[in-house]
């Protein structure tokens, strides 16, 4: 079994990882991963382990490390196991900023989720009113905004006629 035959082409690398092949090509010459192997033509050739390696890169690069994190984290691990520590206490800090995110998203998840429930509310309660013949809509009313869409104002502005010209 010879030693190119488990070894992928920069295109097949691409595709597998779903990035182009000059985001590979940029990613090595930034250092996130190794020189690889060559062809006698000097195509790219790419091991699994290569692989694996990318799609850590594109794990961290998913959970929002910059470029400069995924930098150190690759200068870390060429230089072994001497770096073990170094490299744990970056993912830590790395998964810490991602878990604050998260919790900010599932927050603004929240204010989404009562936003729409508050509005379907108000939109069933503009049908039921358009079906009753007896009842009758205060269009003044019918667009108001109550306290419900409080977590979306943080402060109160006017329109004025001299309102963006300086």
């Amino acid at each position: 079994m010879s030693k190119t035959s488990n070894a992928l082409t920069i295109g097949q690398v691409a595709e597998t990882i779903g990035v182009s092949t000059h985001t590979l090509r940029y990613y090595e010459q930034a250092g996130l991963i190794r020189t690889v192997g060559r062809t006698q033509a000097g195509h790219r050739l790419y091991s699994p382990a290569d692989l694996d390696w990318l799609q850590f890169v594109m794990r961290l690069k998913a959970t929002g490390m910059p470029v400069a994190g995924m930098q150190a984290f690759a200068a870390l691990r060429a230089e072994g196991q001497p770096t073990i520590g170094a490299r744990r206490d970056l993912l830590v800090a790395h998964r810490d900023a991602v878990l604050a995110r998260i919790a900010e998203l599932q927050t603004s998840l929240g204010a989404i989720t009562d936003k729409i429930a508050y509005y379907e509310g108000e939109a069933a309660a503009q049908a039921s009113a358009a079906d009753s013949a007896t009842r009758q809509i205060d269009d003044t009313s019918s667009f108001s905004h109550s306290e419900k869409d409080s977590p979306w104002t943080t402060h109160k502005t006017t329109a004025t006629r001299k309102a963006g010209t300086n």
